[in-house]
């Protein structure tokens, strides 16, 4: 899932010229996958309790490997979009079954750190697709023989994309070793098999006690088994249903697919150009690694509420920071840097910018739309920006691996370690649907409008507004949530559910 949905980080600067697409179109190239993933999170989990955990996960491992292969040979903008859609049914199938599967899966004191490993695989395909696009960016400007041959420098963001194939396979064949949850095997009367893998992942003991445990979970709701979403609505889950929406909200709307899917984008914006770009998006995908395994180690340790709390102060002050920085930039286009300026760009042109200093970067793009027309502006904006940028790229990076160290201790892995754990049994796969839903809904508007975000409203206004969200978050969760750590699943639906 991390690998499908960031590898597009790399693909939008070559699709946005090749296909003539406007901001609103680039974000909708992004983006459309988040939008069948959200359609499908709404289906996934009463598929999951109809079927299994394992057959769907199975199911997203297909859909993952049709896309990749499909997006890689789109002849057309519109045959990349429905590629890119396909992709999203499998995200948005193992983004709600994986975590919940894990979640049933575990004895309760390795609960967190075990479905944290979901957002950790999450990351490591993220950390991977930023080192796979700048290999096949360097790879198309290598003079080897056997990278022309594979015409990387034709193809670069099809090869970026079709890669996505080798973890389709590999998943779609690791999930044949992996069990079913024991928790849906009791719902569907299948015990002794329950049992044997609760025995696998602790003891026969405590294995007879979750068994137990499970069935009078089930039993007491088993006429809410086939439960509609009004359910949701009820009083009795007003409070856990409050919280999922509030975490489900404020883990997109603070900017983090912002990050993941325009990484490149955004640190050209600073003026260091694309090759330092891409390298630094793998600084991105490593710093997501490395807090996300931190937050692994911590979440069962110090609990979900105080990695929040400390997450969002971390994302609210990065955020600031960047919009500090990008508010103090000037843009200039001197003699000089004209001089060095790719030889395809109208020298004439140019030299109607030349030596005029803009005060931010709206103004600037404005003028080099103005002066080169909309589909030429898509072209030579990525070199002139680099050469006319002054301001402090290294502030950039530190806020820029900030918010993303803040955000993968935090909100990251916590969100679906708690919505593994807040919904009763009876509800849970409807439930998870449902605030996944939300949160994948959040995303999809992100990453639709960044693009015009920054072009209208400049990444100055842009990152402050994702700041202020964080505050309010921080707010929000500072004043409803409860800890969750070091309790079975039915003694949080005791706590928690008012009857």
């Amino acid at each position: 899932m991390g690998f499908d949905a960031s590898v597009i980080s790399g693909v939008i600067k070559f699709i946005e010229p090749e296909f003539s697409l406007s901001k609103l179109q680039l974000g909708w190239a992004v983006s459309s996958l988040t939008l069948t993933s959200t359609l499908a999170m709404m289906v996934a989990g009463p598929l999951s309790t109809k079927f299994g955990r394992k057959v769907m996960l199975k199911w997203a491992a297909i859909f993952y490997a049709i896309s990749a292969i499909s997006s890689g040979l789109a002849p057309t903008y519109t045959f990349l979009v429905i590629a890119r859609m396909l992709g999203g049914f499998g995200v948005g199938a193992s983004l709600i079954i994986a975590p919940m599967y894990i979640a049933e899966i575990s004895p309760p004191k390795l609960r967190g750190r075990m479905v944290s490993f979901n957002q950790l695989n999450i990351v490591i395909g993220i950390s991977v697709a930023f080192f796979t696009n700048f290999i096949i960016l360097r790879l198309s400007q290598s003079d080897a023989f056997w990278a022309q041959s594979l015409r990387f420098s034709e193809y670069q963001w099809r090869w970026m994309l079709g890669l996505e194939c080798l973890p389709a396979i590999f998943y779609f064949v690791f999930l044949f070793i992996v069990p079913e949850s024991p928790r849906w095997l009791i719902m569907k009367q299948r015990d002794t098999l329950a049992l044997e893998i609760l025995t696998r992942v602790s003891s026969a003991d405590q294995a007879g006690k979750d068994i137990v445990s499970i069935k009078s979970s089930i039993s007491s709701d088993v006429n809410k088994s086939k439960t509609p979403i009004s359910e949701l609505f009820k009083p009795a889950l007003r409070l856990v249903l409050l919280i999922g929406v509030v975490v489900a909200v404020l883990q997109q709307i603070t900017g983090i697919n912002s990050v993941f899917f325009y990484a490149p984008m955004i640190f050209e914006q600073s003026g260091i150009g694309t090759d330092a770009s891409f390298s630094q998006a793998i600084l991105v995908g490593i710093t997501n690694l490395v807090f996300t395994i931190l937050a692994i180690m911590f979440i069962d340790k110090f609990g979900r509420k105080i990695l929040l709390i400390v997450g969002l102060s971390g994302i609210a002050i990065s955020m600031f920071v960047l919009a500090w920085s990008f508010q103090s930039a000037t843009y200039t286009l001197s003699q000089d840097s004209i001089s060095e300026l790719p030889a395809y760009i109208n020298r004439d042109k140019v030299q109607l910018l030349a030596d005029k200093t803009f005060k931010d970067d709206v103004s600037f793009k404005k003028e080099i739309e103005q002066i080169f027309g909309a589909e030429e502006a898509t072209i030579v904006e990525s070199d002139l920006m680099p050469v006319a940028t002054s301001m402090n790229a290294l502030l950039i990076l530190f806020g820029i691996l900030g918010f993303v160290a803040s955000f993968a201790i935090s909100i990251g892995p916590v969100m679906w370690v708690l919505f593994s754990e807040i919904f009763p049994n009876y509800i849970r796969g409807i439930a998870i649907s449902f605030v996944g839903f939300i949160n994948s809904g959040v995303s999809f508007l992100v990453q639709l409008v960044f693009p015009w975000e920054l072009e209208a409203l400049g990444s100055s206004t842009t990152f402050l507004i994702y700041g202020l969200f964080a505050v309010v978050g921080l707010v929000l969760i500072t004043l409803l949530l409860p800890e969750t750590k070091n309790k079975s699943l039915e003694e949080l639906e005791i706590q928690l559910i008012k009857n």
